[in-house]
């Protein structure tokens, strides 16, 4: 276990950040980390003569990786412990609410404080911090790219604190907020990889004139993370709360963001160009019409982040019945007493701290400052001496890291819908897969317009119905004897029809339905066209479940209701092979109500003969059964029921004797512990279709898109 202390080397460089995007890195290394920020920076949060606080860091560390740290301890308390000489009784203190976290933590990240006028001992303190935690220094800072020297001396002067920057203890620095570096991403990042921003070789040698470990062995540059406006958009919500205004209508203001806020006072027809997603209109209380008019934009789709409306003037009766319907839509309306001028020059005064309860935001911060760090450097240093787990961020990364290595073509029947569109617009800007939406390109445009998406320019939509008769010849006789052209007609009217004779014929290589058809329309048609692979006789499911802390698989869960001991093996094999290549080495439970020779009847034997299949057909394999459930996942369980078993207590390919258990398991675990599962992955087909869940968010989408892409690049599947 291995504490890391950030030392930020000035004021507003988003420390905070710095200690979100590490905790989220160091997860895709597969390495549980710990949060502590000992001391309070100010003490705002502390109420009832309390003596300590979360931090904001560990509220939104709580929200956002559920990581339970120690509170903090107070401003004014440190202040009087120091000034009455007691510093090595506050590390005392310190180091008893750290010692709470390390049996649970392979890296425990400690957030130091920030030197201010009102914190001038941050400087004593971080050192006294270091020695007491036996802690590893990284300096968060961050760059002026016209100034190098600049940077040295603070990193110099900064980690003179903690035996220079060529110190074992120092092992480098992230740069945060570096202005006029290019963002290779339009979007915010999925995962990260290898730093992806670097500094030039000219700025790196001017800085090791004065620096010369800086960027060596000795102190690495772990990460350099862009400016980023889209990172600092707000909620509608935290604007009216800075602002002290009166909501007229608060409507969706929690959730909407603002991404630009413009003053205006022309007429309507010369300012058409406000009305657009996350927009927030600034405007004269008394100008009905401006308010009439963001009233119909977002009663026509427009998100848009609301209207703030000055001077202490509040609209008529009449105006108000008339904006009525727009309430229903969600458009946030304030007001405030200030005039247009001074509200907008408020605005430019808020604080842009992430608000210790917007998760959201908390999740979009970590995620990007994640994608620029070095995530090899990172698994090399903090796992040496550590197995580290496959944990679901780690998994994440991942899946997306293999499916960008060779991007694969992926047809979505669903294009119109807006969850796909989104997804697919990721997938295609990152460069995930090849995505092609089946859609009338009016009706896509027209919803990435009303959600604000922008769509890549490379692609591909293309209307369903102008391609379905290509395919009736080759239906009819994929399916000879059973269809003739007219049925294939009929049947090409569905899209997903469609996609699965464009991948069957080899012009795509996977398909991804199901947002808004049931698992039986995705399905029926692969049944139908793309059939079984050779190597299997049959078609199952697993689903990838995302347990806290690392990542299972269960099988099957979807398709077969009573397989019989010879497919029960089948769906064994294969959901190991899936396993495998998603980078889980499989361990197989053949799952049932009895452990070993415990128990005995017809569902008990079929489990035991089917383990004893796989073990004839996989001998490699690491298979055991009949197993309990509690016996397969749990050690101390395991080693009581099963104490010779090689699965035991560690399983993490779980299979399951037949639908009826398989289902409701993954149902009532993913239900009950608030477990997220990616699937169902369908394996044993020719070629890959997967089914989505018809609630599946953007991010899932995105997830099944990727994993389709494995699969039809895999020749393990």
């Amino acid at each position: 276990m291995r504490t890391i202390l950030l030392v930020p080397t000035e004021k507003g460089i988003g420390l905070t950040s710095a200690s979100l995007g590490l905790i989220k890195a160091l997860d895709y290394a597969g390495l549980k980390a710990g949060f502590i920020k000992p001391f309070l920076q100010s003490d705002r949060s502390i109420t009832d003569n309390k003596k300590a606080a979360h931090s904001r860091t560990g509220i939104l560390a709580k929200q956002v990786f559920n990581i339970v740290s120690p509170k903090s301890i107070s401003r004014q308390r440190v202040e009087r412990m120091i000034g009455d000489d007691n510093l090595d009784d506050l590390m005392e203190e310190v180091v008893a609410n750290h010692q709470t976290l390390t049996d649970m933590h392979d890296v425990i990240v400690c957030e130091g404080l920030v030197a201010t006028a009102e914190t001038p001992y941050a400087t004593q303190v971080n050192q006294a911090l270091a020695y007491a935690l036996d802690a590893q220094i990284i300096l968060v800072s961050t760059a002026d790219l016209e100034d190098p020297e600049a940077l040295a001396d603070k990193l110099d002067v900064t980690t003179n604190e903690f035996g220079g920057v060529s110190d074992e203890r120092t092992l480098g620095t992230i740069l945060m907020r570096v202005q006029n570096v290019e963002n290779t991403f339009a979007n915010q990042p999925v995962a990260p990889g290898k730093a992806n921003l670097t500094l030039t070789d000219d700025f790196i040698n001017s800085v090791k004139k004065s620096s010369p470990a800086f960027e060596t062995d000795k102190f690495h540059l772990i990460g350099v993370v862009p400016h980023s406006d889209t990172l600092s958009i707000p909620r509608t919500w935290d604007i009216g709360q800075a602002l002290g205004a009166t909501w007229i209508n608060e409507g969706d203001a929690k959730n909407r963001r603002v991404k630009n806020t413009l003053l205006t006072a022309q007429t309507v027809s010369n300012i058409s160009h406000v009305f657009s997603p996350g927009s927030l209109l600034v405007t004269p209380g008394d100008r009905d019409d401006i308010l009439i008019a963001t009233a119909l934009a977002s009663m026509n789709g427009v998100p848009m982040a609301g209207i703030i409306l000055t001077g202490g003037i509040t609209p008529s009766d009449t105006v108000f019945e008339l904006c009525r319907p727009a309430k229903k839509t969600g458009m946030p309306v304030m007001q405030v007493e200030t005039d247009s001028y001074q509200t907008v020059q408020n605005l430019s005064d808020i604080n842009k701290e992430v608000p210790s309860d917007d998760t959201a935001r908390a999740e979009e911060v970590s995620r990007f400052v994640a994608a620029h760090l070095d995530l090899d450097w990172i698994k090399e240093h903090f796992s040496k001496g550590h197995s580290p787990r496959l944990s679901p961020s780690a998994f994440r990364h991942q899946v997306v890291k293999k499916a960008q290595a060779k991007k694969m073509r992926i047809v979505l029947p669903e294009g119109d819908e807006p969850r796909t569109i989104e997804a697919a617009s990721i997938c295609q800007s990152r460069g995930i897969a090849d995505c092609i939406l089946l859609a009338k390109r009016d009706d896509v445009e027209e919803v990435a317009k009303q959600r604000g998406i922008k769509l890549p320019d490379d692609i591909q939509i293309i209307d369903p119905t102008s391609i379905a008769a290509d395919y009736i010849d080759g239906m009819v006789a994929r399916r000879k004897g059973k269809l003739d052209a007219n049925g294939a007609a009929a049947q090409l009217k569905d899209s997903v029809v469609v996609g699965t004779m464009m991948l069957y014929q080899g012009e795509v290589d996977g398909l991804v339905s199901g947002a808004v058809h049931t698992t039986a329309n995705t399905v029926r048609p692969a049944f139908q066209l793309i059939k079984t692979s050779p190597d299997y006789s049959l078609v199952s499911s697993i689903f990838f479940m995302l347990l806290p802390e690392q990542v299972v698989v269960y099988g099957d869960c979807a398709i077969n209701p009573d397989p019989n001991a010879e497919e029960l093996a089948e769906i064994a094999i294969q959901s190991a092979a899936s396993a495998k290549a998603f980078g889980i080495e499989p361990k197989v439970a053949m799952i049932s109500y009895s452990t070993g020779t415990s128990g005995s009847g017809a569902d008990v034997d079929k489990v035991a003969k089917a383990t004893e299949i796989v073990k004839q057909r996989a001998p490699n394999l690491l298979v055991d059964g009949p197993l309990q459930y509690d016996a397969a996942s749990v050690k101390s369980v395991g080693a009581k029921k099963a104490p010779n078993s090689p699965v035991a207590g560690q399983a993490n390919v779980f299979i399951f004797p037949d639908l009826n258990t398989g289902n409701t398991t993954y149902k009532a675990v993913q239900r009950s512990a608030n477990v997220v599962s990616v699937g169902p992955m369908l394996q044993g087909l020719n070629k890959p279709v997967n089914d989505l869940s018809r609630g599946a968010l953007v991010d899932d989408i995105v997830y099944t898109i990727a994993l389709t892409a494995i699969q039809a690049n895999s020749d393990e599947l």
